[in-house]
């Protein structure tokens, strides 16, 4: 009995069920901090590659001579993954190929984009930085997103911003290091940042400023810093921008007014018939009747006659003239007050040189016997 007694033990009963763990998928799927993937060695790959990969890429002439200078760095750090780096001056190429012991089948990839960023301006120390496991580069066309030249260059100025402050912002705020160059835009940085990048780039070519996204990464980087709002949606907290037309339609030269609305038709025009009985001249004779168009075509010829002839005249009538203003002779002959200049006269005879006058001379000496009295 004790055999039966542990099989119904052991049977399932149909009304309970295992209980599962639920799992946060928020867990599962953001990275922890300080995670670093392992660094690709020989050991991963001991055999080395079966084929020779090569890539090549041209250079404008003006890169000529910075490169030539900085070749042998490129090639010191090729090296490192075991890649060849030739230069040819004469074609303007540059070409990356694997070798024999070459073991990182991506490091070929790298060197292609590290000739490309060369090719492209950007500096050799923050070109080599592509080397590293957790760079990325994207080189992003604009000559073809915009078809008027002279727009084209304000936007891309926009993008640049005072003194370049608005290519540093975004730099700051990205990671990335971003080079704005003839027709391409490089940038050089972490998969995220690029993708900022690369939006920012693309909504500024369309004539959105890049003061808009540069807001809206400010935001995004303050939350990202709050643990609670990483896992949630920040559309509430993002801003909403609407584009605004300030351009003004031109106005048409011709405005059709609208009629008001009737109901009833309009009045049947007057056909030739009634116009002739209306004035009488359907009564009157066919010698009478040309006899009336010859006066009238004689009526308008005058009056074309009598205008021009008036248009003609025109030309004989004389301007008007200004009146001539007669300049008025400055009177050289002045009136002199001799009475006037006989009292000056006495009164600097009285007076002696460096004297002062007589009503300060009496206040002077009132002021004087009053202090003596005083004293008394």
């Amino acid at each position: 009995m004790a055999a039966p007694e542990a099989v119904e033990g052991n049977v399932r009963r149909p009304g309970k069920k295992k209980a599962v763990k639920a799992v946060d998928e928020s867990e599962l799927l953001t990275v922890p901090d300080g995670w670093k993937e392992p660094a690709f060695t020989r050991e991963d790959n001991p055999r080395g590659l079966l084929e020779e990969s090569s890539f090549a890429t041209l250079f404008p002439k003006y890169r000529e001579a910075y490169l030539k200078e900085c070749w042998p760095l490129v090639q010191k750090a090729l090296s490192e993954h075991y890649v060849n780096a030739t230069l040819d001056l004469i074609e303007g190429s540059m070409t990356v190929t694997t070798t024999k012991k070459t073991f990182d089948p991506y490091a070929i990839i790298r060197a292609r984009d590290l000739i490309k960023l060369l090719a492209r301006s950007v500096p050799f120390e923050q070109a080599v930085r592509i080397l590293q496991d957790d760079v990325a580069c994207d080189i992003i066309k604009i000559g073809s997103l915009v078809r008027n030249r002279e727009s084209f260059v304000k936007r891309r100025g926009r993008l640049l911003g005072p003194k370049g402050s608005t290519l540093k912002a975004l730099e700051l705020l990205t990671n990335c290091y971003i080079m704005v160059q003839g027709n391409t835009v490089s940038a050089l940085g972490p998969f995220s940042g690029l993708k900022e990048v690369r939006k920012v780039v693309l909504d500024t070519m369309k004539n959105i400023h890049p003061i808009y996204n540069i807001k809206t990464l400010m935001i995004k980087r303050e939350l990202s810093k709050d643990p609670e709002l990483r896992t949630q949606n920040w559309e509430r907290f993002l801003p909403k921008f609407k584009r605004k037309n300030l351009k003004k339609r031109k106005e048409p030269k011709k405005k059709n007014i609208k009629k008001e609305y009737t109901p009833f038709p309009p009045p049947q025009p007057e056909s030739q018939i009634d116009k002739e009985l209306a004035s009488g001249e359907y009564f009157l004779k066919e010698s009478q009747k040309k006899r009336k168009r010859v006066e009238e075509i004689k009526a308008k010829q005058a009056d074309a006659v009598k205008k021009r002839q008036e248009e003609r005249n025109k030309a004989f009538i004389p301007p008007k003239e200004k009146p001539v203003v007669k300049a008025k002779k400055a009177s050289t002959e002045k009136k002199i007050d001799i009475e006037a200049i006989k009292e000056k006269v006495k009164n600097a005879k009285k007076k002696k040189l460096g004297a002062l006058p007589m009503e300060e001379v009496k206040l002077k000496m009132a002021a004087d016997e009053k202090k003596k009295k005083k004293k008394k």
